[in-house]
This record gives structure tokens, C-alpha cells and sequence, in this order.
């Protein structure tokens, strides 16, 4: 009973084990059956959906080959019109060539045929002259000569009256114009005007500063001048001393660094040579700013950085008593109003204007005028060629352009209005005496007066020897000797003035 337990117990998982594997081995199989079944269905199914999207796909195929191939026709047919067209306009374009070389040649056969008829027509001439000349026993020069001297005694008075009538009819017109745009040019612009020394003065606190200037044995005030470069004048002067020295920027840096040190009041040589270098770097951000200052009010832009410092340099040089920046600002203003009047281009214009005297600013071991310096400072800096030109152009050293006209007459407006230079008796007395002495030098003058401050001339001919006639020659001869020979600023009047007097008496 034991045994059959045991065997029982023992056989029983066995038996229950190789149950269960059939049986999951049969359910394994059914569900492999049911998903071959169900993939033989979706390859079934692909299968028909392949051949359909093939058929689809070819369907579609047919019509894009039929469309591209009626498109390709069309192109064809437009390409074969476009040959066509080309191929007439060709053989239109040959019968105009052929029409245009025989008129070509017909146009060089008439040429030629001209040029014979002048040549033929010149010689016609030449016998006819020799002839004349023959039957005159005279040439063409005496000729022309007598015949010139025949009319202008015969009509001399008509003459001086057409010639005057012609003169003053476009010199009105001129100078009608010409006041228009200058008084407009004044008008939009009236800038103050000062004039500057060659001495800076500094207020002292007291008497006993000069004293601690001076140092001692002269020891603060020989450093001073030496290092500064300038000459400080001690007088009887009330608490004052005097600051003299040509070079503007050399003065001002001086008279910078000497207000501090009596300010600070501790004057020793090295307080001097300490402050003197810090009054350079001040006059030097100062000269900076006085040449954006200047661009921002003429209102240009793109210059170099160094032409903006060399330009600011001009704040502290004078023409006559007239602060060239200043005036060169003016001049811009100036011609930018007259180029805009005249249809000319008011920003170059501007530009040229404020650089027109840019060659006052280096120092006078510089050779040559400042016109042409400004022109090579110009140019160094990418200036532009038409610029330039009118640069070195607006004294006439240089052939004028344009632009170099209208910078001339600016910088002579900003110059000659009333307080804007100064001139000393000497130099005013001899350009007196040089106007008188231009006009003098020609023969039949009388005398001759320098009025109006050299704007005027009036001169007085010997009426015996001069006629109305060679009056109005000898009025444009000494205006010309006087542009070629004289500066001056504005215009000067020349008038040639003739007297007759015819005296009697009764008795």
C-alpha cells in the first residue's frame, strides 16, 4: 500500500507535467495557424493595394508624359516662331546696314567734294588778294590797319556810346544778380566779429606777486621762458604782467599754465615745467574740440580725425586780427548760400570753404603760400581732387574751377566786411601808395587818388592826349595791372575820369 502511494505521488507530477506540454503545445500550434492565416490575409491584401497604387501610379504617369509632351510642343512651336522673327529682324537690320554704308559713302564723296570746293574757293581767294594788293600797292595788315583807323576816326563817338551802352547793360544785369546772392549770403549770416593781439595779459592778487614770479636772481621767470617758449613782461604795470609771443598756441599754453601757478601760488621751476605740460594736454583736447565744433556747425562729416585736429589748430591763428577758424566757419556758411543760389553743390562747397585756409595751421618753417600747403594737407587726407583744386585755387596760384570761384569771393565777403581785420598804418599807407603808383605808371595819366580806404581810385587823364575813346581802354588796363600785381581784399573801383575846358574871355 506504500509502494502504491509512493508510485502514486511520484507518477502523478509526471503525468501532469506531460499533460500540460501537449496540451500547450497544442494550443501553440491552433494560434500559430490562426496568425499564418491572418498573415496571409494583410500579404493578400498588400498585395491587391500594390497593384492598385502601381495601376494609379501609372495612370498618372501617362497623363504628366501627355502634358509635359503637349507643353514641350508649345515651346517648339514658340521657339520655332521666335527663330522666325529673329531671322526677319536680322535681314532687316542688314538692309538697314547696307541703306546706312551707301549713305556713309555717299556722305564721304560730298565730303570730299566740299573740301575741293574750299580748297578751290581758297586759292579763287588768294589770287583775288594778290590781285587787290597788286592794284593797291598795298597788303592785307596796312590794309586792315587803315581801314580799322578810318572807322574809329570817322565813328569814334558812335563807338564809345555802343560800347558804353553794352557795358553798362550787362554790367547792370552782373551786378544785379551778384547783389542779389551776396546780400543773401550777408543776410543769412551775421557772426560776430573779434579781433586778437599777440600778447595775453594775467591779473595778479597783489604787487608781491611779481616778485615770486621773477624768483630768485631772475631764476622762476628764466625757467618760465625758456621752457614755455614765450616772453613775460614785468612792467610798472598794477598788478599785471604781460605775456607776449607770435605763436598763438604757445602763448595760450603759457598763459594757461601761469594763471594756475599764481593761483596755486607755489612758483619753482618744476611747479612750472609740471603745470606747462599740463596746459598742452588741455590746449590740445581744446584744439579737438574747437575742430568738431567747427564740422558740427558748418554741418559736414567724414573727415579724417588728424585734419580734424589740424583744423582746430586754426582757432588759435589770426589773419589781420581775424580768428581763421572763425573766419573759415563764416566762409563756409558763405559759400554754401551762393552755391545753393548758383544750383552747385552746398556740402562740397561747405567742405572747401572750411578747409580753404587749413595750411595757416602748421608752422611757418613750412615753405610755401598757405594755399598750396592746404592743398598738399588736403590730399594727404583723401580730400577729393575738386576740392582740392578749389583749396589752392582761391588766391588764383592755381587754375580755378568752379568751386574755387565761389570760395574766393566767400573768403572775400567774410573778410572785407567792416571790423573783421585790422591793418597797421604802415602796411594801409603802402598799399595806398601801390594802388597810386599802378595807376601813374601809364602814360596820359595827370595824377591820381587812392579814396574810399584803396577801394576806389580816381585817376585824371590829360584830355590832349587821352580821348573818351582810349579812357575806357586805360579804365580796363589799370584794373587788370592792379588784379596782377596787388592783393587786396573785395574789389577796388578804378574810374578814369577826362576834363576838357574851353576858356574865354570878354573884353
Amino acid at each position: 500500500m506504500n509502494n502504491l502511494v509512493i508510485v502514486l505521488l511520484v507518477g502523478l507530477p509526471i503525468v501532469t507535467g506531460v499533460a500540460g506540454y501537449f496540451l500547450r503545445r497544442l494550443l501553440t500550434d491552433k494560434k500559430l495557424i490562426k496568425q499564418e492565416e491572418k498573415a496571409n490575409e494583410l500579404i493578400e491584401k498588400a498585395e491587391k493595394e500594390k497593384q492598385e497604387i502601381l495601376l494609379a501610379a501609372k495612370d498618372e504617369a501617362y497623363k504628366i508624359k501627355d502634358s509635359s509632351k503637349k507643353d514641350l510642343d508649345k515651346k517648339e512651336q514658340r521657339l520655332i516662331d521666335l527663330e522666325k522673327d529673329i531671322r526677319r529682324k536680322e535681314a532687316q537690320v542688314d538692309q538697314k546696314e547696307n541703306r546706312i554704308e551707301n549713305e556713309r559713302q555717299s556722305i564721304s564723296q560730298k565730303v570730299i567734294e566740299i573740301q575741293k570746293l574750299k580748297e578751290k574757293i581758297q586759292e579763287i581767294k588768294k589770287e583775288q588778294l594778290l590781285v587787290l594788293q597788286k592794284i593797291s600797292k598795298t597788303n592785307k595788315e596796312t590794309a586792315l590797319k587803315n581801314l580799322m583807323n578810318l572807322v574809329e576816326k570817322e565813328y569814334k563817338d558812335d563807338i564809345v556810346k555802343k560800347i558804353k551802352e553794352i557795358q553798362d547793360s550787362s554790367q547792370e544785369e552782373v551786378d544785379q544778380k551778384a547783389r542779389e546772392v551776396l546780400t543773401l549770403s550777408i543776410q543769412r549770416l551775421a557772426s560776430d566779429l573779434a579781433t586778437e593781439n599777440t600778447v595775453a595779459t594775467i591779473s595778479l592778487p597783489s604787487e608781491e606777486m611779481k616778485g615770486r614770479i621773477i624768483g630768485r636772481e631772475g631764476r622762476n621767470i628764466q625757467s618760465f621762458e625758456k621752457k614755455a617758449g614765450v616772453d613775460v613782461i614785468i612792467d610798472d604795470t598794477p598788478e599785471a604782467v604781460v605775456i607776449s609771443c607770435f605763436d598763438p598756441v604757445r602763448r595760450q599754453i603759457a598763459k594757461i599754465a601761469l594763471e594756475k601757478l599764481v593761483s596755486d601760488g607755489r612758483i619753482h621751476p618744476g611747479r612750472i615745467e609740471e603745470l606747462l605740460e599740463k596746459a598742452k594736454q588741455q590746449i590740445s583736447e581744446d584744439i579737438k574740440k574747437a575742430g568738431d565744433q567747427a564740422i558740427y556747425e558748418v554741418g559736414i562729416a567724414g573727415l579724417h580725425p588728424d585734419l580734424v585736429k589740424i583744423l582746430g589748430r586754426l582757432k588759435y591763428r589770426t589773419s589781420y586780427g581775424q580768428n581763421v577758424l572763425k573766419h573759415s566757419v563764416e566762409t563756409a556758411h558763405i559759400a554754401g548760400i551762393i552755391a545753393s543760389e548758383l544750383g552747385y553743390n552746398a556740402n562740397d562747397v561747405k567742405k572747401a570753404g572750411l578747409l580753404h585756409d587749413i595750411g595757416k595751421a602748421v608752422d611757418h618753417e613750412v615753405p610755401g603760400s598757405h594755399a598750396i600747403i592746404g592743398m598738399d594737407i588736403a590730399k594727404k587726407y583723401g580730400i577729393s581732387e575738386e576740392i582740392i583744386q578749389a583749396i589752392g585755387s582761391h588766391h588764383e596760384e592755381k587754375e580755378q574751377n568752379m568751386m574755387g570761384r565761389i570760395i574766393q569771393a566767400a573768403d572775400a565777403i567774410s573778410a572785407s566786411r567792416p571790423g573783421a581785420r585790422r591793418e597797421n598804418l604802415e602796411s594801409y599807407i603802402k598799399r595806398l601808395e601801390d594802388l597810386e603808383n599802378v595807376a601813374n605808371s601809364f602814360e596820359g595819366v595827370e595824377k591820381s587818388y587812392a579814396i574810399q580806404a584803396g577801394r576806389e581810385v580816381r585817376i585824371f587823364v590829360k584830355p590832349q592826349e587821352i580821348d573818351d575813346l582810349q579812357s575806357e581802354k586805360l579804365a580796363k588796363n589799370i584794373a587788370r595791372k592792379i588784379e596782377k600785381e596787388l592783393k587786396y581784399p573785395g574789389q577796388i573801383k578804378v574810374h578814369v575820369i577826362r576834363e576838357t575846358r574851353a576858356v574865354d574871355y570878354a573884353k
